[in-house]
């Protein structure tokens, strides 16, 4: 059994109070609705500045999240004590749920599309090697986001719904959350260079 969050009275009541209600508040549930419509409005019409704009502008979002979540959140969630660790999780977790894996896809989505109406998928060697640097990186990103900090993020909440989570798994699970969004985000910065350099050609 896990033991009781650290700051609890021996013999009184739990300090914890569990989660309570859905994993993801239901008004969020909007900002994935309208971003896949924009999607999929952009790829029926073909429309290049619409896939643009939500490739970049997603990407954008997606990258000042990862960097400010590795090398902002990260660092201070690690100094924190468990219970305002917790506190912070339980707010913080449910929005980034719907919010990541929801930039993810748009920014994946739309690059590929843009990718493929501007020839690039076609592109011939040795300037291909371009591309292919870059859907190594893409998949780096893909692997942190979908494979890692989404499951990372569920596991966490899913333990913080227990009327006695184990708070040393979801400390450790934070600290991975942080590691891996940094890494995504070094990713994007690479990407961009390389697709300003793709750009250039």
């Amino acid at each position: 059994m896990a033991a009781p969050m650290p700051g609890a009275a021996p013999g009184g009541p739990p300090a914890y109070e569990a989660m309570t209600g859905p994993l993801v508040p239901t008004k969020l549930l909007a900002i994935p609705a309208i971003a896949l419509a924009m999607l999929i409005t952009g790829i029926l019409l073909n429309a290049e500045w619409a896939l643009g704009f939500l490739h970049v502008g997603f990407g954008a979002v997606w990258t000042g999240f990862d960097l400010f979540a590795g090398f902002m959140v990260g660092p201070v969630l690690k100094k924190l004590d468990p219970p305002m660790r917790v506190a912070f999780m339980k707010r913080y977790g449910p929005r980034m749920l719907v919010v990541m894996p929801t930039l993810a896809t748009i920014t994946l989505a739309a690059g590929f599309q843009l990718a493929r109406k501007a020839e690039f998928l076609t592109m011939p060697y040795p300037r291909h090697w371009w591309l292919v640097g870059s859907f190594a990186l893409v998949g780096v990103m893909a692997t942190s986001a979908f494979a890692i900090l989404l499951p990372s993020n569920l596991q966490v909440l899913m333990e913080l719904k227990k009327p006695q989570p184990n708070f040393a798994l979801v400390g450790k699970l934070s600290a991975r959350y942080a590691t891996f969004a940094a890494v995504a985000g070094v990713s994007q910065l690479v990407t961009l260079i390389i697709m300003t350099r793709l750009a250039s050609f």
